[in-house]
């Protein structure tokens, strides 16, 4: 290997894979043309001769940083500055949501930056990616369409959304069927021969809330459920008030649907810890089947959306847009499963 006074060239890598400088180049901006033969002789001699791209002169030349945003966004009437950060550090959502785009990026050479994006930063986050320090954007929002995705569309930046769009945006988009999930949940809870059931919702604002509280309506109609709503914010604090009103005006309630599992979770503990059983005095459902489902005590039976599944689809589509910008836009929607533990 050279010294590491010495740096090796793309003309060395080129001589000990035995072919030309221009292959090495197209090798390494991964032009998909190349014989694969050729592909892995170029591969082995970067590893040989332990060859670092200059990646400020590739970006010249490509016109690509080789890096993307994930921008989480917060809806107008949602959390701000601090709040808005701990939000996203404390729910174990938004890391699946990393590490499933990380799983595909990080295989393809392509960096994730996350950018928060809560009501107040709108503006620094438009001009952030208007200067092109990334090649596209993944972007996470749990309400409805915005300013900012329409804005991204309109300044050329390739984008993939985490929902599907509800207005004419030509986006790619990668979805779970809420609704679906939240009839999983109340379909579960019938067939237990539950009756009243408490829903800990969430910010009627945001979509996937809503869309999770209405197929479990539907379900609940069906199953012969009384329903009663009770608004959080996903985070545990407001499932643990949930839980205390429920303890309060629902005594007899013989069910909870939280609409995630951190909510789920922290019903749960203030439900046995007001003496109710859990399951045998109320049973507990969340959504999401997070880490913190498989943590909890009892472990949460819950609507599991495959999160990093979906986070590896947005970054295998962007990905697409990045290279071939003139292909039509593509939507892909997944189903959520109900997975049984020891709360319900």
């Amino acid at each position: 290997m050279t010294s590491q006074s010495s740096p090796s060239t793309i003309e060395e890598v080129a001589r000990r894979a035995g072919v030309s400088r221009s292959t090495v180049s197209r090798v390494l901006n991964g032009v998909a043309t190349v014989d694969p033969k050729m592909r892995r002789a170029v591969d082995e001699a970067v590893r040989a001769t332990g060859y670092v791209p200059n990646l400020a002169a590739r970006s010249l030349v490509t016109r690509r940083t080789n890096s993307v945003a994930l921008v989480i966004s917060e809806p107008a009437s949602g959390s701000a500055g601090a709040e808005f950060l701990q939000r996203i550090f404390s729910d174990p959502y938004f890391g699946r949501v990393t590490a499933g785009a990380q799983q595909v990026l990080r295989a393809t050479g392509v960096h994730l930056v996350v950018v928060p994006a809560d009501r107040e930063a709108h503006d620094f986050v438009l001009s952030y990616l208007r200067q092109g320090h990334v090649d596209g954007v993944l972007f996470l929002s749990g309400g409805d369409e915005h300013g900012l995705p329409h804005a991204l569309h309109e300044m050329n930046v390739p984008v993939v959304l985490s929902h599907q769009p509800t207005t004419a945006l030509p986006v790619s988009w990668v979805d779970a069927d809420q609704a679906i999930g939240g009839r999983l949940a109340a379909e579960h809870l019938a067939r237990l021969g539950r009756r009243r059931a408490v829903v800990l919702a969430g910010p009627p604002e945001m979509r996937a809330a809503r869309e999770r509280l209405a197929g479990f309506r539907a379900g609940a109609a069906e199953g012969g459920i009384e329903v009663t709503v009770e608004h959080g914010d996903f985070t545990a604090r407001s499932g643990a008030a949930g839980a205390r009103v429920v303890l309060v005006e629902h005594a007899d309630a013989d069910a909870v649907f939280a609409v995630n599992d951190l909510m789920a979770e922290a019903a749960a503990r203030v439900l046995q810890d007001g003496g109710r059983r859990v399951p045998d005095d109320v049973a507990v459902v969340g959504f999401d089947d997070s880490a913190t489902a498989t943590e909890a005590t009892p472990p949460l039976t819950t609507v599991r959306q495959p999160v990093e599944d979906m986070a590896g689809e947005m970054a295998r589509l962007l990905l697409e847009r990045i290279r071939t910008p003139d292909q039509p836009p593509r939507g892909v929607m997944f189903t959520p499963t109900l997975v049984v533990r020891e709360t319900a």
